[in-house]
């Protein structure tokens, strides 16, 4: 619960380097762990109920945020979730999703966060004052919204090919209830990101 006041009053170089280095790092340590030993069926349960917890808290909380980081915040807390998934299924094809899942969360997250400095120069601190982006900086708001529909999922862009990895490794694995979870957050995640652009 504290990210997005992190989020909020940290310098955005702190900020993208804390959302993206811990997931990278914590992904690395527990797929290194599951390669060298196996976890049983109790730890995978609880995989299970961390990533869905994570993608329902992450989707929720975006939808009352007002300003333009607290949203970016909790989209971080859903793709932990997400992100989980691949892991928490303990398969080759799980792991190999999550990999997929990383990078491209560290991509869109690079590029959300090299935006965001411009926003604040334009004065753009609430979701409300995106409306006149597109009018004094067209180049900078055509980036925003391509991220941000990437983060939300939407299919031709990066986003949508991540979660479908993550949630095709959870069916091949039998978890369709995390990827009917996944499937459902991922929707309400659109409409909060989709706020966004």
């Amino acid at each position: 619960m504290w990210a997005p006041d992190i989020y909020e009053g940290s310098p955005t170089p702190v900020i993208a380097f804390l959302s993206i280095a811990p997931k990278i790092s914590i992904s690395a340590n527990m797929s290194r762990v599951s390669i060298v030993a196996s976890y049983g069926g109790t730890l995978q349960q609880i995989f299970f109920f961390c990533s869905i917890a994570s993608m329902i808290l992450g989707a929720l909380a975006a939808m009352a945020q007002m300003k333009v980081k607290r949203p970016l915040a909790h989209s971080s807390i859903g793709h932990v979730g997400y992100i989980r998934t691949g892991f928490s299924c303990g398969t080759i094809e799980g792991i190999q999703s999550l990999l997929i899942g990383i990078f491209i969360y560290a991509s869109m997250t690079i590029d959300a966060f090299a935006i965001v400095p411009a926003l604040r120069q334009t004065r753009v601190k609430y979701i409300a004052d995106l409306g006149a982006l597109a009018k004094t900086n067209p180049i900078s708001a055509m980036t925003f919204s391509i991220t941000m529909f990437s983060y939300a999922g939407i299919p031709p862009l990066a986003g949508f090919c991540s979660k479908f990895y993550l949630f095709f490794a959870a069916l091949g694995c039998g978890a369709y209830f995390l990827a009917l979870v996944g499937v459902v957050t991922s929707v309400i995640g659109r409409w909060a990101a989709g706020r966004l652009p």
